[in-house]
């Protein structure tokens, strides 16, 4: 069984590979031959730094630069600190400062799980649908280089989820995600894991998508695992320094808060390589463009007309 299909073609030099996934109808091309092309160049570390003077999320600054929730407190966790976003785009949207250094040279799992925490913790009571995620280097989106997650949450589900959801729906056991992970086992994508299932998407939304799927639908039942979680995004993360890649984007999709039995998908993990950093590679698109499938932007429709005066 196949859960999607590929149409070849022979261009000079290279194949092109269309691929279309049936559940959902995303699709993408594949052209090895355009990663010849040198375009990801420059692959160097971010410079490491415990404080850097400018930065509201240095641990000097962060609690004067930033508001607490609605009590007055920051949720801490470890390194972390958990706070609302100063600028959202969504009903409930947070920000978790993952470590107290401006930038490390790599994560711990215990970072990782006291952040995943944090951001869990700051969504688990909203009456939607919560996701969150890590935009990591400029090149990812991040427009502060110190590494923090935004979690957010609505009440309708983000694009990407929402296909899966419906897919899900659509399947006689309730979960799409149990037919992947019969699919995907011990195939040539399947990466590891035991507790979360990691497999390389076969019809990735990114470069070097991986995809995790996790035994768990709701963000409340999200904390058994972020242990194993931290762990294994850290791995991940190694795993695309390998290959010469150090931005990224990250989502995790869970079904609605407060969903009762069984219904709807499991809630999975996405992460996608993106460029490195480069003089040129500044971006407006970020997970939730690459990830979530729903661009944000600045301006109304409506006001276009007047700032051009017209």
């Amino acid at each position: 069984m196949s859960l999607f299909s590929t149409t070849e073609i022979h261009v000079p030099d290279s194949v092109i590979s269309y691929r279309t996934e049936f559940a959902t109808g995303l699709s993408c091309r594949i052209s090895p031959f355009r990663g010849t092309r040198g375009i990801n160049t420059g692959a160097a570390p971010p410079s490491y730094n415990y404080e850097d003077p400018t930065c509201p999320f240095c641990r000097s600054r962060i609690f004067s630069s930033t508001r607490g929730f609605s009590d007055g407190d920051w949720i801490t966790k470890g390194e972390s600190v958990t706070f609302p976003n100063l600028y959202p785009f969504a009903d409930r949207h947070t920000v978790t400062v993952i470590t107290e250094a401006h930038m490390v040279e790599s994560f711990t799992s215990d970072q990782l799980s006291d952040a995943l925490i944090g951001s869990a913790q700051s969504l688990q009571d909203y009456p939607g649908y919560p996701s969150i995620h890590w935009n990591f280097l400029p090149s990812a989106g991040a427009s502060l280089l110190h590494p923090h997650l935004q979690g957010i949450a609505d009440r309708k589900p983000a694009s990407l989820c929402k296909l899966y959801l419906e897919a899900s729906a659509r399947t006689a056991s309730g979960d799409y995600w149990e037919i992947v992970v019969d699919e995907e086992a011990g195939g040539p994508r399947h990466l590891f894991g035991e507790e979360i299932f990691w497999y390389a998407n076969p019809v990735p939304i990114g470069e070097c998508e991986i995809r995790g799927i996790l035994p768990i639908r709701r963000i409340d039942e999200f904390f058994s695992l972020t242990e194993s979680l931290g762990r294994d995004i850290a791995r991940i993360i190694s795993l695309y320094r390998s290959f010469g890649s150090y931005a990224f984007n990250m989502g995790i999709f869970f079904q609605k808060t407060c969903t009762s039995g069984f219904d709807g998908m499991c809630a999975f993990c996405t992460m996608i390589a993106r460029i490195n950093p480069n003089s040129g590679s500044i971006s407006d698109s970020a997970f939730m463009e690459r990830i979530c499938r729903e661009p944000v932007v600045m301006t109304l429709p409506e006001d276009i007309c007047k700032k051009a005066g017209l």
